[in-house]
């Protein structure tokens, strides 16, 4: 029973870090762009271009927030991985 647990628990951590490493390199894209639209809005000075920046800012700050739901999960997963492997250990 612990030992399948701890598999499932494995495959879920090798997921999530996958998904993780996905994460970051969207975010720094998106970060990337977010920046270069906030130089072209204050260049510009059009409503336009400011809009352009708020919208990449959101999705660049929704990302962030994904990141840490994933991180925070990942986090959790590696306490319940060890609390598997101390009842493991124990038996």
């Amino acid at each position: 029973m612990i030992e399948r647990r701890l598999r499932e628990t494995g495959v879920r951590l090798r997921r999530l870090r996958a998904e993780l490493a996905i994460v970051d390199e969207q975010l720094s894209h998106l970060v990337d762009e977010a920046e270069d639209k906030a130089l072209r809005s204050l260049v510009s000075e059009t409503s336009g271009a400011g809009m352009e920046y708020r919208e990449a800012r959101l999705h660049a700050d929704a990302m962030r927030q994904h990141r840490v739901h994933v991180q925070s999960s990942i986090t959790e997963l590696e306490t319940k991985q060890d609390e598997l492997l101390d009842k493991l250990s124990r038996s």
